[in-house]
């Protein structure tokens, strides 16, 4: 859930895009999703459990998904900066997507072939870094080659990826099931075939090396992580509500084939096949509910409602699972995640655009804004080993937990003011 954007736009007046285009687009950025997801869905966990058993995973998942998510936090954006200042004749985004998917490939076959955890630590930092690297460019595509009348429609076709990329992973995954390696790396060959296939035929922006850029300044950089509270209140408030419920959905999707395991008793080599169910149903109601969510938040002009309902739905939906004593309860547990996080999906993006504090530096406090989504994936796995302590090793109470972050971030939204 990064977003990122770039500089350069097209004009107003830019021809309208074909279908053609939209749909390799749409393909390479479920790609790279693709690539991105089916570790932190399920390999990575299984992995690791194959490494130092079930008593150790926690805490090695704290160490990898923790480092790795911190640097996705910092990668994506400074990628971003790096391509709007690219001069190659290959273009501004061609060469980042290119090397950063290589990079990125390379890093999850490390991954699939380690031996210890911190042979898959630089693996997995590897893997984010330049996937990280391919979502920053693939999203200033939007800005560069598509105009203003079509980014709606555009976009919300983009927002299918994510659910779309979480069904095909967990079917890929499935299906090589249990040769490890394979499970890696045949979604991310898949990935690479759209990610490439577009970079192909992508008639990439090209800066004129001849016109002198600004000096790249790291305060400038640095200014895009911060936006003054005091000042902008309502802002803050969304970015701390966004924050809590990405904590509430970073234990879900990072912990559970461990709750599977030790909670459900479901054999390892069952894993992958109960996620894909998990994975399709809860995909399924998320579409729905997203394109309901949405026409409904424009029929009534309201946001902060259906951010408030839908965090406590979610919320729900974690204590569904922890006190879950089947894998149907799991199921139904997923099901209602799904229609939180679809209505959520809905109207999130909205209501921050409705809350920037200078829509003339919207790029950088959206910039600003993507921490609450990418620092709870480096929190949630460092702190979770301590929950899971208080709980005597028990996934129900880190979900119960989870659920609790969701409520919290359901209240944090009630002070802004300038959304209804």
């Amino acid at each position: 859930m990064n977003y990122s954007s770039a500089n350069a736009a097209v004009p107003t007046d830019a021809k309208v895009v074909g279908v053609g285009f939209i749909t390799l687009y749409t393909l390479a950025y479920m790609g790279t999703w693709l690539a991105l997801l089916c570790p932190v869905l399920v390999t990575l966990a299984l992995k690791i459990n194959s490494l130092v058993g079930i008593d150790n995973a926690p805490q090695s998942m704290a160490l990898v998904a923790g480092v790795g998510a911190l640097l996705a936090m910092f990668g994506n954006p400074f990628f971003g900066k790096m391509s709007d200042r690219t001069t190659s004749k290959l273009g501004m985004r061609r060469p980042w997507m290119v090397i950063g998917f290589i990079g990125g490939a390379i890093g999850i076959y490390i991954v699939a072939t380690a031996t210890s955890i911190m042979i898959v630590l630089v693996g997995w930092c590897i893997a984010q870094l330049m996937f990280n690297c391919v979502l920053a460019v693939q999203v200033a595509v939007l800005s560069d080659h598509i105009p203003p009348h079509q980014r709606g429609i555009v976009s919300g076709i983009l927002g299918i990826c994510l659910p779309a990329a979480l069904i095909i992973g967990s079917y890929l995954v499935n299906l090589f099931s249990p040769n490890q390696v394979m499970m890696f790396m045949m979604p991310t060959a898949v990935a690479g075939v759209l990610v490439l296939l577009f970079a192909l035929v992508l008639k990439d922006k090209c800066l004129d090396p001849g016109n002198p850029l600004p000096p790249f300044s790291l305060r400038e950089f640095a200014s895009t992580f911060y936006v003054n509270p005091r000042k902008s209140p309502d802002f803050t408030w969304a970015f701390v509500s966004r924050f809590l419920f990405i904590m509430a959905y970073a234990y879900l999707a990072t912990y559970q084939p461990f709750y599977l395991v030790a909670h459900i008793h479901t054999a390892e080599a069952d894993i992958p096949g109960q996620i894909f169910v998990g994975t399709l149903l809860n995909s399924g109601v998320m579409i729905i509910a997203s394109l309901l969510g949405g026409v409904l938040s424009d029929k009534l002009k309201r946001r902060k409602m259906f951010v408030f309902v839908a965090s406590l739905i979610y919320g729900l939906a974690l204590v569904v699972l922890a006190l879950a004593s089947s894998y149907e309860n799991y199921l139904i547990g997923m099901m209602i995640a799904g229609f939180g996080f679809g209505v959520y999906l809905a109207v999130d993006l909205a209501l921050v655009a409705d809350v920037l504090p200078n829509p003339d530096d919207a790029a950088k406090d959206l910039g600003v804004f993507n921490i609450a989504s990418a620092l709870p994936q480096s929190v949630a796995p460092a702190i979770a080993p301590a929950i899971l302590a208080v709980g005597s090793g028990s996934y129900p109470f880190l979900f119960a937990v989870a659920g609790g972050f969701s409520v919290l971030g359901a209240l944090a939204i009630l002070p802004v003011r300038r959304v209804k």
